[in-house]
C-alpha cells in the first residue's frame, strides 16, 4: 500500500466499536458492541476527499498481483494465465495496469520488445495463398507506402514512354523495314510469275494465279478453247507457281513475324529499361531484406508481363485523361492488384508491447476475416480483403479475454487452442470447420505467433476447465490469479477506501466526501462482506454507493456527502428492489403467513430462511413444527416424502437422529416417531441451518415443554449437539426485527444464532439502537442445551453418574417421554407375538 494512507490515518488510531454498554444480565446474550463494527472519524485526518491522495495501486490482492507479475514476467510456453474472483473486484482493470507497468519497467530497463509490422502480399506463383511478410515495426507502412508511389509512377511514366518520340521513330523504323521486307518478297513474286507469263492477284480469299495474253488476263472461254497439250502446259506452269507463292508468303509471313518480333524486342527493351529505373532505388533499399526483394522481382517480372494494363491512359467516366490518383480502378484490380500491400498489422506506433482487450471474442474479432466481394453472381476475395484479428494485433505483447464469453463458441475455443500449442495463427474462414460446409476460399499463409494469453473468468470456470479439458488447459494455462473479494479491515485499508473515494469523485466529477460520509461507505464495504474483521474488494459496489450518494447530496443543495446523504442512497437502494420483501411482510401482518411473536408453544419454533433475489437478499420467520408419537421410523421429514427439500436439508435432518440416540437410547432403543414440517412451505428448501431449530422442536414436544415464540431461532447442529455456524446472519436478524417491529416490539423478542456468527454481524443502526433499549435480543449460543434453556426458560439437565438427568430439566423430561414410548412399543409388540 502506498505511503499516502499514513497520511490520512495516524498511527494511534485504533479502529473500535460503536459503543461500549455494561453486558446484558443473560450471559448468552451478545453485547452492544460486539452487534456492528463502526468506523469513527478521528482518524481520518482531512476536511474533505478533494484533500486525499487518490488510490494508485490496488488493495490487498497481494496474492493476485504476485501471480500476474510471475505470469507476465515469465515469457515460456504454457505459462498463460487465468484469473479467477468474483466480478467487481477490479481483475480486468488490474491486468490492464499491471501489463502496462511491466512494459513499462522492461522500457525503461532498455529491454526491446520482439514486434514486428505482418502483411499480405500477392502470391505470384499460387494466387489462392496470399504470402506473409514479416517487417520491422514501421516498415510496413512505408514498404506499402512505396509499392504505392512505385505503381503510381509506372502507370504514369509507361503512357508517356510508349508516347514519346524516341519510341514512336524506333517503331516507325522497324514498321517501315518490315513493310520494306513484305513489298520486297511480293515485287520478287510478281517477277517470277511475271517472267512465266502469269500474274498474281492478293485477295481476300488468298493468292491466284492466273495465265496472260497481250498483257491481259487469259479469259475463261478462250482457255478452254486451247488444245489440251497447250492447257497443260498452263497448269504445269501453275502448278510450279503455286510452289513459288508457297514459298513466297511463308517469306511474307517470316518478315511480318520478324517485324512483330523486333517490336516486342523494342517494347521489352523500352520497358526493361525504364522499368529498371523504376525500381533500382527500392531494390537498393531492400537488398538485405530477401523477402522484400523477392517480391519486387516478381513485380517487376508480372509488371513487365501486363504491360499493355500499363500502356492505357487512365481515363475519367467522360473518356478525359485523369492523373494516376483519380483512377476509378484505384490500383485495386486486374494488374495492378499485385501491388496492393495489405498491411495486416501496423506496429509503428506502438511503444513497449501491445495490450488487447477484446471483450467479444467471436471468430472473426479473434483469428480475423476474409471478406468477400461480389461480382457477376459470385463471391471474390484476394488478399487485399484479409482482416486482422485480436491475437494479430496481440501479436508480440497481451491479450485479455473473457472466459465465459470465449466458451460461449467452442469453435473459438478450439481454435485458440491450436494457435496456443502451435504458436501461430491462420486466417481461415470458420465454415470450414463444419462437414456439412466447406466454402472456396482463400488459404493465406500462417503467422507465427509469440503473445501471452490471459483469461479473466470465475472459479466454478477454472474447475470446470481442469476437470473437462485437463490435458491442453492445465498445459496452456499453468498460472493462477486468483483475486479475493475481501480484504482485511485495517488502518490502512480504511485509508484506501478514502483515496478511492477520492479518485471516484475527480474521475466522475462527483461532489467530495467529508469523513463521516468516508466512514458510512468504509462501514457499507464491511457489510457487504457480514464479517467485522474485513472489509469488500469489489470496488464496483462501492463506486456505486459513492455516486448514488452525490446524487442525493445535489438533491439538497449540498456542497459535501455527509453520512446522511450515504444512508439516505442506501436506504433508496433497498427501496427500489425490496417489493418482494414488503409483500411477505403484508402477507405476515394479514395472518395468512401464519408467525407467532407471542405466547408460547409446545413443539413448534419459528425458524429464519434468507430469499435471494439476485440483486437483494432477506430474511423473514418460518413456523416448523414437531409431532412426536411412539414408533420405529424416527425423525420424519414431510419436506423430503413430498421431495420438496434439497440433499443437504436431509443430511441436517438425519443428524438428529443421532444426537437423540447419543443423549437417550444408550441402555434401549429409541422408539419414537417425529414429523417435521415447514409450515406454508410450497416450494424446495435446502441448507441445513434450520436443524438446530427443528431439534428445539422436538425436544420441546416429547418433554413437552412450550417455547418462547418471540424468539427465532438459526443455527446447524452436529450429532454432539454443537452449534455451527450458518450464513445469511445479517438477513436473518433483520428479517426477523422488521417482523418484530411491523407487529409492534414486546421486548422479549430476538434472535437465537451460533456463537461463531458474532462476526459475521453488522446490523443497521436501528437493529442495535432496539437491542439497546432492551426491546430486542440477540443470543448466540454453542451448544443445543444453550439453545433449549433461552427458548423454554428450563435447564437442559446434564447426564449424572448414574446416567440419568436431574429431575425437571429438559433432558429428564425427554428421557422420561422416550422411556415410556419404548416400554409403549415393547408392551405392543408382546401383545402381537401373544396373538400370533
Amino acid at each position: 500500500m502506498p505511503d499516502y494512507c499514513s497520511a490520512i490515518i495516524p498511527p494511534s488510531y485504533r479502529l473500535v466499536g460503536r459503543m461500549t454498554p455494561p453486558m446484558p444480565v443473560n450471559p448468552h446474550e451478545v453485547p452492544i458492541e460486539r452487534l456492528q463494527w463502526a468506523c469513527g472519524t478521528q482518524g481520518l485526518q482531512f476536511h474533505c476527499t478533494n484533500e486525499v491522495t487518490p488510490l494508485e495501486g490496488f488493495v490487498g490482492q497481494d496474492r493476485a498481483i504476485s501471480a500476474i507479475e510471475f505470469g507476465l514476467g515469465l515469457r515460456k510456453a504454457g505459462y498463460n494465465l487465468f484469473v479467477t474472483g468474483m466480478s467487481g473486484t477490479g481483475k480486468a482493470s488490474a491486468i490492464k495496469e499491471y501489463v502496462q507497468r511491466i512494459v513499462a519497467d522492461r522500457l525503461g530497463s532498455g529491454d526491446d520488445f520482439d514486434l514486428h509490422d505482418w502483411c499480405y502480399l500477392h502470391n505470384f506463383s499460387d494466387t489462392d495463398r496470399p504470402a506473409v511478410l514479416q517487417l520491422l515495426p514501421g516498415q510496413g507502412r512505408v514498404l506499402r507506402e512505396k509499392i504505392a508511389d512505385l505503381l503510381a509512377v509506372v502507370r504514369d511514366e509507361v503512357p508517356k514512354v510508349f508516347a514519346g518520340d524516341t519510341y514512336t521513330a524506333q517503331r516507325k523504323q522497324l514498321e517501315e523495314r518490315g513493310r520494306a521486307r513484305h513489298q520486297e518478297a511480293i515485287r520478287q513474286l510478281e517477277s517470277h510469275v511475271s517472267a512465266a507469263g502469269f500474274a498474281v492477284e492478293f485477295g481476300s480469299n488468298g493468292v491466284n494465279l492466273f495465265p496472260m495474253r497481250n498483257g491481259q488476263p487469259l479469259p475463261l472461254p478462250e482457255y478452254r478453247a486451247l488444245s489440251e497439250d497447250q492447257r497443260a502446259v498452263i497448269d504445269s506452269t501453275r502448278e510450279r507457281l503455286m510452289t513459288e507463292v508457297q514459298r513466297a508468303m511463308e517469306a511474307i509471313q517470316q518478315a511480318e513475324s520478324e517485324a512483330r518480333s523486333d517490336i516486342v524486342k523494342l517494347d521489352t527493351r523500352v520497358s526493361s529499361e525504364m522499368l529498371e529505373g523504376l525500381f533500382r532505388a527500392l531494390r537498393v533499399d531492400y537488398g538485405s531484406t530477401p523477402p522484400v526483394r523477392g517480391y519486387l522481382d516478381s513485380l517487376f517480372v508480372h509488371t513487365l508481363s501486363n504491360m499493355a494494363s500499363f500502356r492505357q491512359r487512365p481515363r475519367s467516366a467522360d473518356g478525359e485523361v485523369v492523373s494516376t490518383e483519380q483512377s476509378p480502378a484505384g490500383g485495386t484490380q486486374g494488374a495492378f492488384l499485385p501491388y496492393e500491400i495489405n498491411l495486416l498489422v501496423d506496429n509503428g506506433s506502438v511503444a513497449g508491447a501491445p495490450i488487447v482487450v477484446e471483450p467479444n471474442p467471436t471468430w472473426g474479432n479473434l483469428f480475423g476475416r476474409i471478406e468477400r466481394q461480389g461480382m457477376m453472381g459470385a463471391s471474390i476475395s484476394d488478399h487485399t480483403m484479409l482482416k486482422a484479428g485480436a491475437i494479430h494485433q496481440a501479436n508480440g505483447g497481451y491479450i485479455v479475454l473473457d472466459a465465459k464469453a470465449l466458451l460461449s463458441n467452442s469453435m473459438v475455443w478450439g481454435a485458440l487452442k491450436r494457435v496456443i500449442q502451435n504458436r501461430e495463427v491462420r486466417l481461415e474462414d470458420p465454415g470450414e470447420q463444419s462437414p456439412l460446409y466447406s466454402p472456396v476460399t482463400l488459404r493465406p499463409e500462417a503467422i507465427p505467433v509469440d503473445l501471452k494469453v490471459i483469461v479473466a473468468g470465475d472459479e466454478i470456470t477454472y474447475r470446470q476447465l481442469f476437470a473437462f479439458d485437463q490435458e491442453d488447459f492445465g498445459e496452456m494455462f499453468k498460472v493462477k490469479a486468483e483475486f479475493d473479494s475481501q480484504i482485511a479491515l485495517t488502518q490502512e485499508n480504511v485509508g484506501a477506501y478514502a483515496c478511492f473515494i477520492s479518485g471516484i469523485c475527480r474521475s466522475e466529477s462527483l461532489l467530495h466526501f467529508e469523513p463521516s460520509g468516508v466512514v458510512k461507505v468504509v462501514e457499507y464495504g464491511s457489510r457487504l462482506v457480514a464479517d467485522q474483521n474485513k472489509l469488500s474488494s469489489r470496488f464496483s459496489q462501492i463506486r456505486d454507493l459513492v455516486v448514488e450518494s452525490d446524487y442525493w447530496a445535489r438533491q439538497e443543495n449540498s456542497e459535501l456527502v455527509t453520512d446522511r446523504h450515504v444512508r439516505r442512497a442506501l436506504e433508496e437502494k433497498i427501496y427500489r428492489v425490496n417489493l418482494t420483501q414488503r409483500r411477505i411482510q403484508q402477507n405476515i401482518d394479514e395472518g395468512s403467513l401464519m408467525v407467532d411473536l407471542t405466547g408460547e408453544v409446545v413443539g413448534q419454533v419459528n425458524s429464519l430462511v434468507v430469499l435471494d433475489m439476485g440483486d437483494l437478499s432477506f430474511g423473514y420467520p418460518s413456523r416448523i413444527t414437531v409431532r412426536t408419537f411412539a414408533g420405529r421410523r424416527g425423525v420424519i421429514n414431510i419436506e423430503r416424502e413430498s421431495h420438496l427439500s434439497g440433499s443437504i436439508h436431509d443430511k441436517g435432518v438425519l443428524i438428529l437422529t443421532g444426537y437423540l440416540g447419543w443423549k437417550h437410547a444408550q441402555d434401549h432403543p429409541l422408539s419414537l416417531s417425529a414429523s417435521i414440517s415447514f409450515e406454508q412451505s410450497y416450494s424446495g428448501i435446502d441448507g441445513d441451518s434450520a436443524s438446530s431449530t427443528e431439534l428445539y422442536a422436538i425436544l420441546s414436544s416429547l418433554a413437552d415443554l412450550p417455547i418462547k415464540q418471540g424468539i427465532a431461532v438459526t443455527g446447524s447442529v452436529n450429532q454432539k449437539g454443537d452449534i455451527q455456524p450458518i450464513g445469511g446472519a445479517i438477513q436473518k436478524v433483520e428479517g426477523f426485527f422488521e417482523v418484530c417491529r411491523a407487529k409492534g416490539l414486546t421486548g422479549d423478542q430476538g434472535v437465537l444464532l451460533p456463537y461463531q456468527n458474532l462476526r459475521n454481524l453488522v446490523l443497521r443502526e436501528d437493529v442495535v439502537e432496539a437491542v439497546q433499549e432492551g426491546m430486542f435480543h440477540i443470543y448466540a449460543i454453542e451448544t443445543v442445551e444453550q439453545g433449549i434453556e433461552i427458548l423454554t426458560g428450563v435447564p437442559a439437565g446434564e447426564r449424572q453418574p448414574d446416567g440419568a438427568y436431574p429431575e425437571g430439566t429438559v433432558h429428564h423430561l425427554v428421557a422420561a417421554r422416550l422411556e415410556q414410548m419404548a416400554r409403549s412399543m415393547r408392551g405392543f409388540y408382546a401383545d402381537a407375538l401373544d396373538v400370533v
